[in-house]
């Protein structure tokens, strides 16, 4: 027999989120040692559902309105074995407007996005995520299967480009981001961590983001971000892993009219 549960008192929901606050400011204090992380709800907004579909592939678009601004943002998941979801810095070939990931979520647990200023100070905003397993969802079938194509990439373009004007694109790379939670279902024995942890996207000979991530990226990462077309460059796309491979990939960007 199914019973619901009733509401949540006030007393354990302030304690809770007592808690939460608590994790946070020890996560902070971890990432960004003394330098202070302020709230904000002008400078980084953060969209992510409020409960996940498949917690191994969460979507999350961070909007910066005052992107001119915005030297890079960190995306942190506060409850996740490591909160560091990515850090996403922006070159001068991009429009630090919008950047769009796809995350892997353990429990339920909030989810900070923090825009470090040109100026070099920080500013945080916080959404609350239900979610549960999504660390040690498995990657595949099998490890062999998971790593088929591994470093594969494909790149989206928006239909009409403009010069000058601010253009989307999606990156997407196969990697499975084994996560180290993940137990091999043929053997019953954990996967090592291999993850991809450098990648950086340029456009002609400017770069337009350089991003470090961690085991919280789902599998098979996907990108989108927008850049601003000068000329007619390539896109071009170095990634790296944690166990020393290296890959990169041109991409023929559509003309860009006036």
């Amino acid at each position: 027999m199914a019973i619901c549960a009733g509401p949540v008192p006030a007393a354990d929901s302030s304690q809770a989120d007592a808690k939460r606050e608590e994790r946070w400011q020890l996560i902070a204090d971890y990432l960004f040692d003394d330098r202070k992380v302020l709230p904000t709800d002008s400078l980084i907004k953060i969209d992510a559902p409020k409960r996940a579909t498949d917690a191994a592939l969460v979507p999350i678009t961070l909007t910066m309105p005052q992107k001119d601004k915005i030297k890079s943002v960190y995306l942190v998941i506060d409850d996740n074995p490591a909160p560091l979801a990515a850090h996403v810095t922006f070159g001068p070939a991009a429009d630090s407007g919008t950047l769009q990931l796809r995350v892997r979520i353990d429990t339920y647990t909030n989810v900070h996005a923090v825009a470090e200023t040109k100026d070099g100070k920080l500013f945080s905003t916080a959404a609350f995520v239900k979610a549960s397993g999504g660390c040690s969802a498995p990657s595949g079938p099998s490890d062999a299967e998971a790593m088929k194509g591994m470093g594969e990439m494909r790149m989206k373009f928006a239909e009409s480009i403009q010069q000058g004007k601010s253009a989307e694109a999606t990156l997407m790379i196969r990697h499975p981001n084994f996560s180290g939670m993940q137990m091999n279902q043929l053997t019953r024995l954990y996967t090592p961590a291999r993850y991809l942890e450098k990648m950086t996207v340029s456009y002609g000979d400017q770069t337009v983001l350089d991003i470090v991530g961690d085991i919280s990226l789902s599998t098979n990462p996907v990108i989108g971000f927008n850049f601003v077309p000068r000329g007619n460059g390539p896109m071009n796309v170095v990634a790296s892993d944690t166990k020393g491979a290296r890959w990169e990939q041109s991409f023929k960007v559509p003309p860009a009219t006036n």
